[in-house]
């Protein structure tokens, strides 16, 4: 599912600000990206998003900027005075120095805090971001979701219509089997000037039933329609996305049973038409959490 959240907030002269995107994906993956400072909180970014998202590409961009006095950077007096001393005894006497250039040397520029202190500030201060980004997120991804279940139930609605039409048909696929046999069969016997015991066409007729039967599939695809429709209306917050599009592999696999044992063509169509409808139901299973 797709969705977007951000967040932002200031602390000691320090502007912090977090956003998160998601895209549609069968399975999870994060993608962190944070400033080389602050890749030690990537892990925790990612667990995160775990606890709060169980599928999508996921995509969280992180990023400060310090507008206070104690972003500057100390300068190291001992050891840039060490640098000019070395200096004189390689350079001619009242030689000018580039200022700009040691400056640049080794050790000369100390950072204004420890990097254990800068990733402490912000874990501190992103962490509580992430999570109102997410909530962000969440909600749009809750509004997408609505849409999608509606969509769904439409779908399942039409399947149930047209399963319907094969639960009617079925019966009629035999007796219409029974009447074409006994009509070739009469025409026959007359020519040959035979006769047929009736065990020998009640046994034909009983073989067909068995091989042409569908109830077994009519009943389990109406089965995972119920199923379906509990699970869409549920109120459980767990994900659902995956037992989802398990069950669209479950109604297609039935679907296709009942297209290869029927030969009837009213209920091929109908069969045809819910398979339509099944795939469809597929594609947006794979886009809900």
């Amino acid at each position: 599912m797709t969705g977007y959240g951000d967040a932002s907030t200031t602390a000691e002269g320090v502007h912090y600000f977090l956003e998160v995107r998601s895209l549609n994906n069968k399975y999870f993956k994060a993608t962190i990206r944070l400033a080389e400072a602050f890749q030690g909180l990537e892990a925790e970014f990612e667990s995160r998003l775990r606890e709060r998202i169980a599928r999508g590409t996921v995509t969280v961009s992180a990023r400060c900027a310090d507008a206070s006095e104690q972003a500057a950077y100390e300068i190291n007096t001992k050891a840039l005075a060490r640098y000019v001393e070395q200096l004189r005894g390689v350079t001619l006497d009242n030689a000018a120095f580039d200022i700009g250039a040691l400056l640049t040397l080794p050790g000369v520029l100390q950072p204004p805090a420890s990097e254990e202190d800068t990733l402490a500030r912000a874990r501190d201060a992103f962490l509580p971001l992430l999570d109102r980004a997410c909530d962000r997120l969440m909600e749009m991804r809750e509004r997408e979701g609505r849409v999608l279940v509606a969509d769904i139930s439409a779908h399942l609605d039409f399947i149930a219509d047209r399963l319907g039409v094969v639960s009617a048909r079925a019966p009629g696929v035999i007796a219409d089997y029974e009447s074409r046999l006994r009509q070739r069969i009469d025409a026959l016997i007359k020519e040959a000037g035979l006769s047929l015991q009736p065990a020998d066409l009640i046994r034909e007729i009983a073989v067909y039933a068995e091989r042409t039967d569908i109830a077994e599939e009519i009943k389990r695809l109406s089965a995972h329609l119920d199923q379906f429709r509990d699970l869409l209306q549920g109120s459980n917050a767990r994900p659902i996305g995956r037992t989802l599009d398990f069950l669209a592999q479950e109604m297609l696999r039935e679907a296709n049973t009942i297209a290869s044992k029927s030969p009837d063509a009213a209920i091929s169509k109908a069969t045809v038409d819910i398979k339509g409808a099944i795939d469809r139901i597929k594609e947006q299973s794979q886009n809900l959490e």
